[in-house]
């Protein structure tokens, strides 16, 4: 699995009008090329009545999933477009949708490829974008007096505190970035004078907005 990588924060849309064409750009989330198909059926069918509904969508670790869809407009100017904007971005397990209503006015090949384009753009910027991290879960176990000094070390660190757990000992569960777990391990005991129990819980993707 990736360490990190970037894909749109949620759900997202975003309209423009250019030279009278109405282009209206539709963003999510798909881990699936079935999610991404069912997502681009179900803005088909929200604009039935639209001129086109360009799409295009990225999925898989490595990008192995690449696909691009012009819906009527010329080939190569709208589904194209849509992709490149997604893998200039860097993003991974994301579908666009751009449906546009034309509005009398031809905008050429070149005019094309700007407004798919520049609506990818626009509808990312709208939504957001976040790096995905793989973290590790490690659960330390210490006694109280050590609270306030090691609460307060984790806070000022690179690791996050997910939890604090008030038992018989404190258990502290952080997050700890993949690959760092030993350097964790030391930094702790260093801390604690030796003084800590841990062990890995867990692994998780934590979000991060960029």
């Amino acid at each position: 699995m990736l360490s990190s990588y970037y894909t749109v924060k949620t759900y997202g849309e975003h309209e423009q009008i250019i030279q009278k064409s109405r282009f209206i750009g539709y963003v999510q989330r798909a881990e699936t090329e079935e999610e991404a198909q069912s997502f681009i059926q179900e803005i088909k069918k929200k604009h039935n009545d639209a001129t086109h509904n360009c799409s295009a969508y990225l999925i898989g670790e490595n990008d192995q999933i690449q696909k691009a869809n012009d819906d009527g407009e010329p080939s190569g100017t709208a589904g194209v477009p849509i992709l490149e904007v997604l893998k200039k971005r860097k993003l991974k397990n994301t579908v666009v949708v751009i449906t546009r209503y034309f509005g009398g006015v031809k905008l050429g090949a070149g005019g094309l490829i700007r407004a798919y384009g520049s609506s990818t753009s626009k509808v990312l910027d709208a939504t957001g974008i976040v790096e995905r991290k793989r973290m590790t879960i490690i659960s330390n176990q210490f006694d109280y007096q050590l609270l306030g000094k090691l609460e307060n070390e984790i806070r000022n660190s690179s690791y996050l505190l997910k939890e604090i757990q008030y038992l018989d000992k404190v258990k502290i569960e952080v997050l700890v970035p993949d690959g760092l777990e030993e350097e964790f391990s030391v930094w702790m005991t260093n801390i604690t004078s030796d003084q800590v129990e841990s062990h890995v819980i867990d692994k998780q993707y934590v979000e991060i907005d960029v």
